[in-house]
Parts: structure tokens; C-alpha cells; sequence
């Protein structure tokens, strides 16, 4: 009899050791990352309003994106000698598709070579709006905006006491 218990006893214990176990089981992933082609911003063309002269009354001189100027008031320019006439030109370079915001400051000082004397450029604007899209991993932006004098402004070359930053980010 103490054979058959022993060996109930050994069966019991080996069912009941299986009944417990448990498979072990695993799943595997892949970890991915994709460094994309930076943004950037190239300035190409700076700002430039031109040869302008003043009738002794306040004007100003708006110039397009597309370098087209006008003046009012007291603002007037000779068509023979019109000067460099240029909206700023950016180049945005980065990843084919991909969207993007621009970021740029609403005016800008300019001061004359006297170190006191400015007139103000307001009405910044570009030719692309607050958002773009670099089809082909590229965009142009073009800047203009309205230079406004008094009547007085002194002669001489004046230029931006600080940059006319265009910021870029993607979306």
C-alpha cells in the first residue's frame, strides 16, 4: 500500500506542477525615427524704397511685394532717376511639402546717418501671408511695406536701426 500512495502522491504533484505553469510569451517592436531636412531662411534682396524727395509736406511711399512704389502727400520720386527700388527677398528652404508660419515684425526704424534722425516703415507685409508651403523643399517671400516722412526729413541715406526679421517655423 505505501507503493500506491507514493505513487499517487508523485502524480498528484506532477499534475499539479503542470496545472500552474504558465508559457512564457514575448512581443517584439521597432523603434523608428526620421531626422527631416531643417528649416531655413536666406535673406537674397534687401528693402529699398528708392530715390524719394519731399515737398515740405508729410507723404508716404508704399512699395509692393512685387516692387511696385507709390506715394502720397508730400512724397514724390522722378521716374528718369528712380533709384534702387527693391522689396526684400527671402529664400526658405527645408523639407519638400512640408507647411510652414512666418513670423515678422509690423514696423521697422529707419535712421539717417546723423545718428538721430528716422522715419518709421509701418504696414509690413509679405507675398505669402502667415503661413506657407515649400513645394519642392523651397519658397520666395517677398517684403514691402509704407515708408512714411514728415515734410522736413532730412537728406540722406537711411537704413534700419533694427533687422526686418523674417522668422520661420514648420507647422
Amino acid at each position: 500500500m505505501k507503493k500506491i500512495t507514493l505513487f499517487a502522491i508523485l502524480a498528484f504533484a506532477a499534475f499539479s506542477s503542470s496545472a500552474y505553469a504558465q508559457t512564457v510569451v514575448s512581443g517584439a517592436a521597432t523603434a523608428t525615427a526620421t531626422i527631416i531636412t531643417p528649416i531655413a531662411i536666406t535673406k537674397v534682396v534687401d528693402m529699398n524704397f528708392g530715390d524719394i524727395s519731399t515737398n515740405g509736406n508729410n507723404g508716404t511711399v508704399k512699395l509692393t511685394t512685387e516692387d511696385i512704389r507709390s506715394a502720397t502727400g508730400g512724397a514724390s520720386f522722378s521716374a528718369a532717376t528712380p533709384g534702387t527700388i527693391t522689396s526684400a527677398k527671402f529664400t526658405v528652404t527645408g523639407m519638400a511639402d512640408y507647411g510652414y508660419s512666418i513670423s515678422m515684425p509690423g514696423t521697422i526704424t529707419l535712421k539717417h546717418t546723423d545718428n538721430s534722425t528716422v522715419m518709421v516703415v509701418t504696414d509690413i507685409n509679405n507675398s505669402v501671408g502667415t503661413s506657407g508651403t515649400l513645394a519642392a523643399g523651397t519658397q520666395d517671400i517677398f517684403v514691402g511695406g509704407t515708408l512714411n516722412l514728415v515734410g522736413a526729413q532730412l537728406a540722406g541715406v537711411y537704413t534700419n536701426t533694427a533687422d526686418l526679421k523674417v522668422t520661420v517655423n514648420y507647422n
